[in-house]
């Protein structure tokens, strides 16, 4: 068989780009520990944007009898009405654990703010000490869609205060460029073409 220059030219560059094109999921958890009480989201992550919410500390602004977190001391609050959660890159997973006074609902919305998925809570209250009868507090709630979320709206009162978040968790995608990987793949091709007498150079004088 005999591979002309156009054709090994072609057969070169799909192994290029296949060599940049993986890429992995990276799953990233937010505790919210590290600010102070009554800290302000807005931007303190990279690549979330966050509207109405606050962190408040257990033992300052959070009653953790009634509101304990999943885990540390501090937790995120709706301050002031729903919790807007905005993705600079789409996500597939959004999970968090929630404890509330109100039912709740979690809607997930694609880059063209269509709602792709839903979520709501198992009881009208599942507050620590005074909840609905066989509820628990830190209730997982989670969304998903594989085709992208690029914000959610996390809602209980529409005036706010009505229930805290934890541990909130989502996906996003790291490339992995592997260019160490394609040069090997493009020098072993060219010495078993260049074995098999199989390349042929086309030269024009």
């Amino acid at each position: 068989m005999t591979l002309s220059t156009p054709k090994v030219l072609q057969i070169l560059a799909g192994v290029v780009l296949f060599s940049h094109s993986a890429s992995a999921v990276s799953i990233i958890t937010l505790d919210f520990e590290g600010f102070p009480d009554s800290t302000s989201l807005t931007t303190q992550y990279p690549g979330l944007t966050f509207t109405d919410a606050t962190v408040i500390t257990a033992g300052i602004s959070l009653n953790e009898l009634e509101f304990p977190p999943h885990s540390g001391s501090n937790v995120a609050f709706d301050d002031g009405g729903p919790i807007f959660i905005q993705f600079s890159h789409p996500t597939d997973l959004f999970d968090g654990y929630f404890t509330y006074t109100v039912p709740l609902t979690i809607l997930a919305f694609d880059a063209s703010s269509t709602q792709v998925a839903s979520a709501v809570s198992s009881f009208s209250s599942n507050l620590a000490l005074s909840g609905d009868a066989g509820s628990s507090p830190n209730e997982l709630l989670s969304v998903t869609f594989l085709g992208g979320i690029s914000s959610v709206t996390i809602s209980g009162d529409p005036a706010g205060g009505s229930f805290v978040m934890d541990d909130v968790t989502y996906t996003t995608a790291v490339p992995e460029p592997r260019s160490s990987v394609g040069i090997c793949l493009v020098i072993l091709f060219l010495v078993i073409c260049l074995k098999q007498k199989c390349l042929t150079l086309e030269l024009s004088s």
